[in-house]
């Protein structure tokens, strides 16, 4: 996490001693102890959104607030996961809990007895619900798995870079019916940093300033607990939990999705990139699965490229953070599969249990 907010910052040609301030997500982050690491002044700001990975592009705009209040002059925010060596940890013969091992709670006498046991197996109450109303097949999320593996398979970076064919995928073991194995992101280590920092402080630094122009966090409160169950009725159930996310960043930001030319959505599982793509407009409800399948999701097609990286479910699962990395790398016109005349690109993280999250970024030609 050190190493990730050194580079961030010396990339962005400013100095460590700049740092005044961290915006954070997930929980569990010390500011004191980073603030200590790496030999900090003071410390401004330090806020962090609540939740999980959903509030990873929401914690970049809660940076910006801090920017744009006059309450920090350099935020930073940043995101480290070892789930390898946790969870190898945690299922080792010698002992330990395993990795959603917790102490019961009433929410958890609900969800165990009937066999929810991680978030996989919510979400695939969530996919087979959306199948049955809208008759999304499994040749659609296999269209999402096979279009990221595509763009992971040029970036060096990329724990996954071996061609997907849709073959391979109906071969792979079923984990949680409709869910099989390449439905699920990775399990990875890595760290990501970002630096947010005033519009004219960054027009003297060294890159081309990429805006925020927009982020949203929160969520409607039924959709709530979602990662550990989906207690809702349909009008929710079947969306990623981003519905009024996207209507209030529009709203903000007179764009809308016909202005994105690149998102980057939250892929833990596949089926929840085609409910994002619906909630932000990208296409009606139920036709993202098509939507995905012709192709329009990939860089060189006719439609918005998804995931350029590769993404939770190919590159690397780091919390939602190398989508904002991604974003930024995009506008700058320096990614690895770079979509032509990149402006605008929407960033999501989520859906979760809210807050869920959205960013907005852009840049001036």
């Amino acid at each position: 996490m050190i190493e990730a907010i050194r580079r961030a910052v010396e990339d962005a040609g400013l100095e460590l001693s700049d740092v005044d301030g961290f915006a954070l997500y997930s929980g569990g982050l010390d500011t004191g102890l980073l603030a200590q690491t790496l030999g900090l002044d003071e410390v401004r700001f330090s806020a962090t959104l609540t939740g999980t990975g959903g509030g990873s592009a929401g914690a970049v705009g809660l940076a910006a607030l801090a920017v744009e209040s006059l309450t920090a002059n350099v935020v930073v925010t940043v995101i480290a996961v070892q789930q390898r060596a946790r969870m190898g940890a945690a299922l080792a013969p010698s002992g330990g809990s395993g990795p959603y091992a917790a102490t019961p709670t009433p929410q958890s006498d609900f969800t165990i007895p009937s066999g929810l046991l991680s978030p996989g197996q919510a979400f695939a109450m969530f996919a087979q619900r959306h199948m049955h109303i809208y008759g999304t097949t499994r040749e659609h999320f296999s269209a999402v798995a096979m279009t990221t593996r595509q763009h992971a398979s040029t970036r060096e970076t990329s724990l996954q870079r071996e061609t997907l064919t849709q073959e391979a995928y109906f071969e792979a073991r079923m984990i949680s019916d409709p869910l099989c194995l390449y439905d699920f992101c990775l399990e990875s280590e890595g760290a990501v940093a970002v630096v947010t920092t005033s519009d004219e402080r960054a027009n003297n630094l060294r890159h081309r300033p990429v805006r925020v122009l927009g982020s949203e966090h929160g969520g409607q409160g039924r959709w709530g607990q979602a990662i550990t169950w989906l207690n809702m009725p349909d009008e929710l159930l079947l969306t990623g939990g981003h519905r009024t996310l996207a209507q209030r960043l529009w709203s903000r930001t007179g764009l809308t999705a016909e202005d994105v030319d690149v998102a980057l959505l939250y892929d833990h599982f596949t089926p929840m990139v085609l409910v994002q793509l619906e909630d932000y407009g990208f296409c009606k409800p139920g036709e993202a699965g098509p939507y995905m399948a012709s192709g329009l999701g990939a860089v060189g097609g006719r439609g918005t490229p998804v995931n350029p990286h590769g993404g939770n479910l190919s590159e690397a699962y780091i919390l939602g953070m190398t989508h904002v990395r991604e974003a930024v790398e995009q506008l700058r016109g320096e990614a690895v599969n770079q979509v032509a005349r990149a402006e605008v690109a929407l960033v999501t993280g989520g859906p979760s249990p809210i807050p869920t999250s959205n960013l907005l970024l852009g840049v001036e030609r």
